[in-house]
């Protein structure tokens, strides 16, 4: 019935999951990045916060010590110091962008990996219909993301309250405290509160990277006719696959029939694999897989050999090894050299006593 239907029941193919990632279509949550980024920034903060403190209120000093007798201020002077400003300013807040920078790089790489496409910055007409508009606004996707949106804020807001109620205590002793000791309560209190918001922010990021690949999959979900049509383009129309194996085949015992005769020797499993081999010792530093078949192939090849009076070894683990790591027209590996070295003594001995 779901069938008839055309509905959508079967998981994406592996194509068309790469499709859908070569348009730009990936499962990624920005909740998680965001969620990533906040932490490392804070942490960055918590490091290099002391140092870029030190370097604003150097900044801070230069400019605000400058003498206020404008007769001795001139342009150049300007100049120089709101050149230095701009430098100091930049070499302090680079080791931070930088830092955001490999972050937001590193949180996305670990989502969605490397891509790269401009798929998604086509313009699409499709866009601009509000009545899909509002279908993405009101559907599920916008549902989870409205009510994710209101769970952080609800979130925050009741971990400030926790916290800064239980802070309290120390919160109404910053009058009788000294600026240091006041600095370090309220970096404290901000501290834990960001710790707080941080962890569940991630909790909530991972469970919705979970959903957006559940969602990603719901998506991209085919029909049981979309997918045998793929399969049927990947491996092509069965009659076509038909005629190019009868092809293969009829090609393969040509050749058998050509190159058996010439054989010096046929090696076989006894029955499923039949492998030739000739050797030529002025012309060839190796036996040579001259046929190889199994099954019917192999029985065929037993068959031309015994027609023409090549001579038929049974040697099973040998035959075997020749089969599947030797291609026609390739010289033995030297793994079988001994073997292939025994069998044709045997066949020469018996040659000449035939003789």
């Amino acid at each position: 019935m779901a069938e008839e239907l055309g509905e959508r029941t079967e998981a994406p193919t592996g194509r068309r999951l790469g499709e859908a990632r070569n348009k730009g279509q990936v499962a990624k949550s920005t909740e998680l990045s965001g969620a990533i980024e906040v932490a490392v920034g804070m942490a960055t903060l918590l490091v290099l916060g002391g140092w870029m403190s030190g370097v604003m209120a150097a900044v801070m000093r230069r400019t605000l010590g400058l003498d206020s007798d404008s007769s001795s201020l001139t342009v150049v002077d300007m100049a120089r110091t709101l050149r230095w400003v701009a430098i100091e300013g930049v070499v302090t807040a680079a080791p931070f962008m930088i830092i955001m920078f490999v972050t937001a790089a590193i949180a996305h790489l670990m989502q969605i990996g490397w891509l790269f496409t401009t798929y998604p910055l086509k313009p699409k007409l499709d866009k601009l219909n509000p009545i899909a508009g509002v279908k993405r606004l009101f559907g599920l996707r916008g549902f989870v993301k409205g009510g994710m949106g209101t769970a952080k804020l609800a979130i925050a807001a009741g971990i400030a309250t926790i916290v800064l109620t239980a802070s309290m205590p120390k919160l109404a002793m910053l009058p009788n405290l000294g600026v240091m000791a006041g600095v370090s309560v309220m970096l404290g209190v901000v501290v834990e509160l960001a710790a707080w918001v941080i962890a569940i922010f991630f909790v909530l990021g991972v469970l919705d990277f979970w959903y957006q690949k559940w969602q990603h999959t719901k998506d991209l979900r085919m029909t049981k006719h979309e997918v045998k049509e793929e399969r049927r383009s990947m491996e092509g129309d069965p009659e076509i696959r038909r005629r190019r194996m009868k092809i293969a085949f009829e090609m393969a015992m040509q050749r058998i029939q050509s190159d058996v005769p010439k054989a010096d020797v046929i090696v076989t499993n006894p029955t499923h694999f039949a492998v030739a081999l000739r050797y030529d010792q002025e012309k060839m530093r190796a036996p040579v897989v001259t046929a190889k078949g199994a099954d019917l192939l192999a029985y065929r090849i037993r068959e031309v050999a015994a027609a023409h009076g090549v001579p038929i070894v049974e040697r099973p683990p040998l035959a075997r090894a020749l089969y599947y790591n030797v291609e026609v027209g390739h010289a033995i590996d030297s793994e079988q050299f001994e073997a292939v070295a025994e069998v044709l003594a045997y066949v020469y001995r018996l040659e000449r006593q035939t003789a």
